[in-house]
This record gives C-alpha cells, structure tokens and sequence, in this order.
C-alpha cells in the first residue's frame, strides 16, 4: 500500500492540474480576447459569461500547488528555485487579473474601464505565457545536484520554453473563443467563430511541432513515443487529436455551439496525456522519479483522508455553480 500512495497521490494532483487547465483556461482566454474585442457592451457580455465561475475555477490551482507541496516535497524544493521567475509572474499575473476583474466593474468613467480592461488582458496573457514557460521548463529537464537544484536562474529560458509559452497562450484563446460561441449569440459569437477558425489552425499546427520537438529533448521520450511495442500504446494519441479536429471544424461549419469548445476540451487533455506519456514516472525530469519526491507514507495516508473529503465537495460545488449560471449571456445580463 506505501508504494501505492505516491501513485494515487500524483493521479490526484495529475487530476486537478487538468482541471485548473481546462476550467481557468477558458476564462484566461476570454481576457486574451479583449485584445481583439474592443466595444465596452462586447467585453461585458464576455466577462459576465465567466463572472459566477472564474474565482472558483483557481480553487484547483491552489489544490495542484499545496498538494505538490504537500506530498511531493523535494519536487516542490527542486521545482520552484528551477522556475521562480516564471511561476511568480504567473502568480502576479493572476492577482492583476483578479483585481482587474473586480475593479471594472466598479469604474464609473469610460477611461477607468478601458484601463482595468488592459489589466484585464495583461494579466490573463502575461498569465498564460508564464504557464506555458513553467511547463516548457519542466518538460526539458531541471539539473538537479544532492537533491536540489544545480542550474542556474534563467536555465528554463529556451526556444522550446518560448514555444510553449505561446502554444499555452494560444490555445487558452481558443479555449476562450469556443467558450464564447456556446454562451454567447449574435454579432460577438459570429466574431468568435471567426477567432476560432483562424486559432484552430494556429493551435493545431503549435501541436504538431511541440510534440515533435518533446521527444528529441531526451532519448527516454523518444523510446516512449517512437520505439516498438510503446508506440503500439501511444499511437492512438495523435490519431484522437485528429478525430477531434474534424469534431473541431465539423461543429464551426454546421454552427453547432457546444461542439468546438468540448473538441478543443479533448485537445488540451490529450496533450496533458501525452505529456504524461512521455514524463511517467518522473514528476521533474530528467531524474527524479514520483517515489523519490514523495513524503513519508505516514504523512500521505494522512492527506489523503482529508483530499477524499475535499475532492469530492469542490467538485459538487462547481458542477453546481456551471448548472446554475448555464445558458446565453446577453447585453444587460449581469452577474456581478
């Protein structure tokens, strides 16, 4: 049972980083549409669309965070000196946002809501890049020495961490633009359908060169991906992602609404798959394993009572808040 417990505890961290990405990813990206999106009436209607859910959305963020904290302590040790500076600009970067969200509301004069509007964006878009960047950081490898970090502070800096920063970024826009034309209906979700057209081939072809380039970052990957019998077992992969990219334009063509949001949905998880693929059993690659980063079984037993009552009541909550606030957002609708 011990040597289970690092197993269901990164099943369970593995389980709300995906969801922080699949449910924060879309509100990250209604703000990076404010960059395309300047009438004041539009950027109501956007931001009402995630208004009831946005702050609860960060709950797994914080879930993800503590737990790694937590559970996996010598990651956490390993991890956050390897990439400070692109995890504390993504905490910034989210405090910015939140505060932004919140103060545009309240502004009574035109210039003030254009000016937390741009905060609005910058935070979202400064957010979403430092996430990609951490994520390119981690994927390449962290050089680790006596069971701490041994490079140096701006290691994680690379052409493959650019590229991810901006896939990130990217695909939460898709995200955000896909989430727009289910909630939303006339001229702001014609325009979204435009987005989403023009994004759905940016994010797709990003797709396609960072899962090419993964596997060249370290010859593990490149046995997990390439090599016989595994490539058996990760073949279907790349095939979902092309089942869901015909879901994806099939859903824009007929202007199916919910269609491209939960096709682009399966995108993002079959990279998080993918991803896990290549990286399993290393929590921070290239050397150190899940049962090397874990706590004592002790202290995960412990945790995990507590995570089997947490779990279950965030999850209530937030399928409950999506039922409740289900439906169009139109012009006057207001939830704040």
């Amino acid at each position: 049972m011990a040597a289970m417990l690092p197993l269901i505890w990164a099943g369970l961290l593995a389980f709300a980083i995906i969801a922080y990405v699949v449910l924060d990813g879309f509100d990250l990206g209604v703000g990076i549409l404010f960059l395309v999106e300047h009438d004041e009436e539009d950027r109501d209607v956007m931001m009402n669309t995630v208004a009831p859910v946005w702050d609860g959305n960060e709950t797994w963020l914080v879930l993800g965070g503590g737990g790694l904290f937590a559970v996996f302590p010598l990651a956490y040790a390993v991890v956050m000196p390897a990439l400070y500076a692109a995890i504390i600009g993504m905490l910034l970067a989210l405090v910015l946002r939140g505060v932004a969200f919140e103060f545009r509301f309240k502004a009574r004069t035109r210039g003030g809501r254009r000016l937390w509007s741009l905060a609005f964006t910058a935070g979202s878009l400064i957010a979403a890049i430092c996430q990609g960047l951490a994520l390119g950081g981690l994927v390449q490898g962290i050089h680790i020495a006596n069971r701490a970090y041994a490079g140096g502070w701006w290691d994680w800096v690379t052409g493959f961490t650019i590229l991810c920063g901006f896939a990130v970024a990217a695909g939460y826009a898709l995200l955000g633009a896909t989430w727009l034309i289910w909630r939303t209906d006339g001229a702001l979700q014609a325009r979204c359908r435009r987005h989403a057209r023009a994004l759905g081939v940016g994010v797709l072809s990003l797709i396609i060169v960072v899962s090419l380039w993964t596997p060249m970052l370290n010859p593990r990957f490149t046995a997990r991906w390439f090599a016989w019998p595994e490539i058996a077992l990760t073949s279907p992969v790349p095939i979902l992602v092309a089942l869901l990219a015909w879901m994806f334009w099939h859903g824009l063509s007929r202007r199916h609404d919910a269609t491209p949001f939960f096709a682009v949905l399966g995108w993002f998880v079959l990279c998080y798959v993918g991803l896990g693929i290549s990286l399993f059993p290393y929590i921070v690659p290239p050397d150190l394993t899940i049962w090397q980063a874990a706590a004592p079984p002790a202290s995960q037993g412990f945790l995990l009572v507590g995570a089997a009552v947490l779990v279950p009541i965030i999850l209530a909550y937030t399928g409950y808040a999506y039922w409740v606030f289900r439906g169009k957002v139109r012009p006057g609708m207001h939830y704040h």
